[in-house]
C-alpha cells in the first residue's frame, strides 16, 4: 500500500505550493532540501530535479505538466473531437508533427518557466507537474517519456479530480498504473492566490442568479485592480466560471458536440444548423452569454458551410423550434415557449402563402421522430411540446379558414357553436401576445387588394363583434344575426345585379330617372319571387347600389378599358379599382368577358394585370 508526504508553502507573494511525493517508502526517503540563501525548494530523484523558486520554476528529467482545460482555450484537434478528454498533458521533451499528428520525444527534457507564463498558458489558477522513480522505466530519457505517456496519459487527460484538486483520489488513480510497487510518483501542485481569490468571488456572486449587479461587479473590478490581473486573465476566468454553472454546461456541451459531429463531416447541415441556433435561443432565455457560443464557432465551425443555402428563413426557424422538442433527451429544458409558437405559426403562414410543403414535411419528419423515440423507450413526455404545437397549428388551420371563408366567398353559413370556438381560439392565440389574433388573420386580409366590400363588412363586423363580447357590451347571438343580415344582403346583391343588368339589356335602355329605375325595381322583384329566389321586399339602398354598378360597369367597359388596353394604361386601370368601390374579382370578370366577346387576345388582359401586381 502507497504512502504520500506533503510540503505546503508559499513562495513570490502569490504563489502557493504543494509538493507530494507518494510510494511504499514514502517515509523513508529523503527527496527534498531548501536552498535560504536563494529562497528555493528543491524536489529530487536520481535523474530528477524540480525547484520552485521566486520567479518561476526549473526542472530536468522525467515528466510533464497538467491542468484542467479552461473553456474556450486552444486545443490539438486530438484532444477536441473526444469530450471526454478534459484535461491538458505536456511532456517534457515532446515535439508535435503537424504533418503526421504523432508526437515526438527527445532526451532534452530540461526547462524552466516563469510562473507569468504557467498561469497563461495553462489554467490561470492550477497547475500540477509530475516526474516519476522507478527501476522499471528505460534508461533513455525519451524512452520513459513513452513509457509514462502510455500508462498514465490517458487517466491524467481524463480525470475529473483535476479540476477538483483532489490530490489523494488523484494520486489513488495513477499510483497503480505505474505497475510498481517501489516507485516514487512526485506531484507538485502550483496555485496562483490572487487568481483564486478571483474565480471564487466571480463564482460565488455569478452561480447566485446568473448575472453581476453593478455593485458586484465593482467588488470585481477594485479586486483585479489591487491584484494587478490583466484583462485577459479575468475574462478566461469569468467565461470558465460561467461555462461550468450546470445549467449552462448542458446546453453549450451539446452545442460542441453537434460541432464536433459537424467537424467529423466537415459540412454543417440544415438539420444541424437548427439544433444549433435552438440551443443559442436556449442561451438567450437562460442568461448564457453569447460568448460561450462566439468561443465554440472559432474553434470549429471555421467557415464551413450549409449543404444548401436555398432554404427560406421560416423553414430554417421551424427546424429550430421543433429540433427543441428533442434536447429534453440530453436534460436540457428546452420547453415551446409563446414566442416559439408565435414563430412557428408565422412560419405555418408564410409556407401557405408560398405554397411551399416544407413545413408540412418538417411537422411529419417530427412527428415520426417522436414516435421512433418514444418506441425505443424514450420519455413519453417527450409527445408533450410536439401536442402542444399541433394543437396551435389546428386552432390555426380553424380560424384561417373560416375567416378566409367569410372574407372571400358567399352564401357562407356561420353557426354560433363556430362562434364560440372563435372566441376560445382567438384567446388562445392572444395568450400568445396581445393582439396576436388581429396580427395574424385580419392585417394583412384587410391589405388584401381582392377583399370585396361585403367581405370586408363581414369581416369587420365579426371583429367587432367579438371586441363586444370580450367587453360583456355584445353577445355571441347579436354577432350572429349581424353576419346573417349581411349573408343575405350579399345572396340579393349578387342576384339584383344579374336580374337588373338583364333587365336593362333586353327591356330599358334608359334607366336614368326616378320613374324608370322604380318601375324596373318593381318588375326585378315580382320576377324575383315568381321564381322563389327572394321572399320579401328589396331594400331600396340595395336596389340603389346596383343601379350605381352597372352605371360602373358601363362606364368602364365602353371608356376607360379601351383606352387601358389601347394604351396599355395600367395606371388608369389601377385608378378606377381604388376609387369606384368595385371588387377586384368582379371587374377581372368583365375584363375577361370583354376581351372575349371582342374577340382580343387574353395574354395583353395578362400583361397589365402583371403591371399591377
Amino acid at each position: 500500500m502507497h504512502k504520500d508526504i506533503r510540503l505546503h508553502g508559499q513562495t513570490g507573494g502569490q504563489i502557493e505550493y504543494f509538493a507530494m511525493v507518494a510510494g511504499t517508502e514514502a517515509y523513508q526517503r529523503y527527496f527534498f532540501n531548501i536552498v535560504q540563501d536563494e529562497d528555493q525548494l528543491r524536489i529530487f530523484s536520481p535523474g530528477n530535479d524540480f525547484i520552485i523558486g521566486p520567479e518561476g520554476i526549473s526542472y530536468q528529467g522525467n515528466g510533464g505538466y497538467f491542468c484542467e482545460y479552461m473553456f474556450g482555450v486552444e486545443q490539438p484537434a486530438s484532444d477536441l473531437i473526444k469530450p471526454e478528454i478534459i484535461n491538458r498533458l505536456v511532456m517534457y521533451g515532446a515535439r508535435a508533427d503537424e504533418a503526421t499528428g504523432t508526437v515526438h520525444f527527445s532526451d532534452r527534457t530540461a526547462g524552466s518557466e516563469t510562473y507569468e507564463n504557467i498561469f497563461f498558458e495553462g489554467n490561470a489558477v492550477c497547475n500540477y507537474f509530475f516526474f516519476v522513480h522507478s527501476s522499471l522505466l528505460s534508461r533513455k530519457l525519451k524512452n520513459q517519456q513513452v513509457e509514462l505517456v502510455k500508462h498514465i496519459g490517458k487517466i491524467i487527460k481524463r480525470s475529473e479530480a483535476v479540476g477538483e484538486e483532489r490530490d489523494d483520489v488523484l494520486i489513488s488513480e495513477i499510483f497503480p498504473l505505474l505497475m510498481d510497487e517501489e516507485a516514487q510518483f512526485f506531484l507538485i501542485k502550483l496555485i496562483n492566490r490572487h487568481h483564486r481569490e478571483y474565480r471564487d468571488l466571480f463564482r460565488q456572486l455569478y452561480f447566485r442568479n446568473k448575472k453581476i449587479a453593478d455593485e458586484d461587479f465593482t467588488r470585481l473590478t477594485n479586486l483585479a485592480t489591487t491584484y494587478q490581473i490583466d484583462r485577459y486573465q479575468q475574462e478566461r476566468m469569468r467565461i470558465d466560471v460561467m461555462y461550468r454553472h450546470p445549467a449552462n454546461k448542458r446546453i453549450v456541451d451539446e452545442y460542441r458536440n453537434i460541432l464536433l459531429a459537424c467537424d467529423t463531416k466537415s459540412e454543417i447541415s440544415h438539420l444541424d444548423n437548427a439544433r444549433l441556433t435552438r440551443l443559442k435561443t436556449l442561451s438567450v432565455r437562460n442568461k448564457i452569454p453569447g460568448a460561450l457560443f462566439y468561443t465554440l464557432d472559432e474553434m470549429l465551425k471555421k467557415g464551413r458551410n450549409l449543404v444548401s443555402q436555398v432554404e427560406q428563413d421560416y423553414i430554417a426557424a421551424t427546424r429550430e423550434v421543433l429540433q427543441g422538442i428533442f434536447l429534453r433527451e440530453k436534460d436540457i429544458e428546452s420547453l415551446i415557449d409563446r414566442d416559439d409558437m408565435l414563430a412557428l405559426i408565422k412560419s405555418k403562414k408564410k409556407a401557405m402563402e408560398n405554397r411551399d410543403h416544407s413545413f408540412d414535411q418538417l411537422l411529419l419528419d417530427a412527428s415520426k421522430e417522436c414516435d421512433e423515440k418514444i418506441r425505443d423507450g424514450a420519455d413519453p413526455a417527450l409527445l408533450d411540446g410536439f401536442s402542444y404545437v399541433i394543437t396551435y397549428l389546428d386552432r390555426f388551420d380553424s380560424v384561417s379558414n373560416l375567416i378566409s371563408q367569410l372574407a372571400f366567398m358567399e352564401n357562407v353559413r356561420v353557426t354560433e357553436d363556430m362562434l364560440h370556438g372563435l372566441i376560445e381560439h382567438r384567446a388562445a392565440f392572444d395568450n400568445l401576445r396581445d393582439g396576436c389574433f388581429v396580427e395574424l388573420f385580419i392585417h394583412d386580409l384587410f391589405e388584401n387588394a381582392y377583399l370585396g366590400r361585403f367581405g370586408r363588412r363581414k369581416v369587420k363586423t365579426l371583429l367587432d363583434g367579438l371586441d363586444a363580447i370580450e367587453h360583456r357590451t355584445g353577445s355571441i347571438e347579436e354577432l350572429h344575426a349581424r353576419l346573417v343580415e349581411i349573408d343575405q344582403e350579399e345572396r340579393i346583391s349578387g342576384v339584383l345585379l344579374e336580374h337588373v343588368r338583364d333587365r336593362i339589356r333586353n327591356f330599358y335602355s334608359k334607366f336614368s330617372t326616378k320613374a324608370d329605375q322604380e318601375a324596373l325595381r318593381h318588375e326585378v322583384v315580382e320576377e324575383l319571387k315568381t321564381k322563389k329566389r327572394i321572399k320579401n321586399d328589396i331594400p331600396v339602398h340595395l336596389f340603389e347600389e346596383t343601379i350605381f354598378t352597372i352605371k360602373k360597369e358601363a362606364m368602364y367597359l365602353h371608356s376607360l378599358l379601351p383606352a387601358i388596353v389601347a394604351e396599355k394604361n395600367v395606371g388608369l386601370r389601377e385608378d378606377f379599382l381604388e376609387n369606384s368601390g368595385l371588387d377586384r374579382f368582379y371587374v377581372e370578370e368583365l375584363e375577361r368577358e370583354y376581351f372575349e366577346k371582342n374577340d382580343l387576345d387574353l395574354e395583353g388582359l395578362y400583361q397589365i394585370r402583371k403591371g399591377l401586381s
